[in-house]
């Protein structure tokens, strides 16, 4: 998405833009020269009505491109974007899409083909899809997709495949492997969502903390419940949390510490990463691993 973003929008466009995405999308918002809008996260109201102003603000003015920008699956906060209702407004308002599916691709759906299938949302009502393959697919690299004209544009325009090599073809054949796989074992996907189902069974049991992430989200992100006002020593006792929980379980979370140049507003949280792989009793542990130190290190806090 980074380099996908300033292919399709230059200075004097304007991007509206969640408040919630990713590095990858905030450094691609950057490097666009774009005029970014952002509204607030996951909130339909808050996007409509910052369409509803710009639409009114540029009336009039030709030339002028206008997209949203939004992730399938939140990675700082596991949320789920609802595709169906972004959709209405982009019609309504008359805007383009960007949609980033490194999160959601090989999960969402019911076969893993991410948040359009998950809505029963045509592809063709989406402007760019953009997905990294370190995820799902375990390998490296990503792609787009949209239409013949649209690719055809990005190819010509975009640094990220102008100025840099070629996919390695051991890559790729890793990535069509893992949707092979994904095509002949549907199973995958049952198991993962019988794993998120667990582990949030047993998250829940912790007073400290509150489940801020989607319930079907592979990315489960845990809140303090009671914040300290301090977003550094909150970050402190997440941190201490996450380190007890690797060197007295083996069990690896992590807390949500980002950099200062990250423009993410978003509360921090321990984040958890639910694969297929995993067995019950992998989930079983990590939960009660951090309902103990949890207990521990945030003493009477609730």
């Amino acid at each position: 998405m980074f380099s996908a973003i300033p292919a399709f929008s230059k200075k004097g466009d304007i991007i509206v833009a969640d408040e919630g995405v990713h590095w990858g999308i905030q450094n691609g918002l950057y490097l666009s020269r774009s005029t970014v809008v952002y509204f607030k996260h996951n909130d339909m109201d808050s996007l409509s009505k910052t369409l509803e102003n710009i639409t009114s603000k540029y009336k009039g003015t030709k030339n002028l491109r206008r997209y949203i920008v939004v992730e399938a699956l939140y990675q700082n906060s596991g949320q789920i974007a609802p595709l169906d209702e972004i959709i209405k407004l982009k019609e309504k308002y008359r805007f383009r899409i960007l949609l980033d599916e490194s999160n959601s691709f090989g999960v969402l759906g019911s076969s893993g083909r991410g948040l359009t299938e998950h809505y029963g949302v045509p592809v063709e009502k989406l402007d760019l899809i953009t997905a990294a393959m370190g995820h799902a697919l375990a390998t490296e690299g990503g792609f787009c997709t949209g239409s013949a004209r649209v690719i055809d544009h990005q190819r010509l325009s975009s640094s990220g495949y102008v100025f840099s090599a070629s996919l390695p073809p051991y890559l790729a054949s890793a990535a069509i492997t893992a949707i092979d796989v994904l095509d002949e074992n549907p199973n995958l996907l049952t198991k993962l969502k019988n794993n998120i189902a667990v582990l949030w069974k047993g998250l829940s049991r912790i007073p400290s903390f509150t489940i801020a992430s989607h319930p079907e989200s592979p990315i489960v992100y845990l809140r303090l419940k009671q914040s300290t006002g301090s977003l550094k020593d909150d970050l402190q006792l997440l941190e201490n949390i996450a380190e007890r929980t690797l060197k007295e379980d083996s069990v690896f979370v992590a807390a949500s510490r980002r950099s200062t140049l990250d423009k993410c507003k978003l509360p921090v949280g321990i984040r958890l990463f639910v694969s297929a792989g995993h067995e019950e009793s992998d989930l079983h542990k990590a939960s009660e691993s951090l309902e103990r130190v949890a207990a521990i290190v945030l003493g009477g806090r609730n």
